[in-house]
């Protein structure tokens, strides 16, 4: 499947302060699932082909679509 993208440092320093803050029960870290979604949407794949080491691959998925409604994207 190819090698796994993820943010560097200061990439992640740039987007994390502009992802909502949600309370609640712990999360999949977000530098992990928004590097899934970059590495998802560079490569062309399908959702289901998103490696394990970005998080499950229904967390991802829900995130794109959660972020997407109120434009984050």
């Amino acid at each position: 499947m190819g090698e796994v993208f993820w943010l560097n440092w200061r990439q992640w320093a740039a987007i994390e302060p502009l992802l909502p803050r949600l309370g609640g029960k712990p999360r999949v870290d977000d530098r992990r699932v928004i590097s899934g979604i970059l590495h998802r949407d560079r490569e062309g794949l399908r959702w289901r082909t998103i490696a394990a080491e970005d998080g499950p691959r229904t967390t991802v998925f829900n995130r794109f679509n959660r972020w997407s409604k109120p434009g984050l994207w």
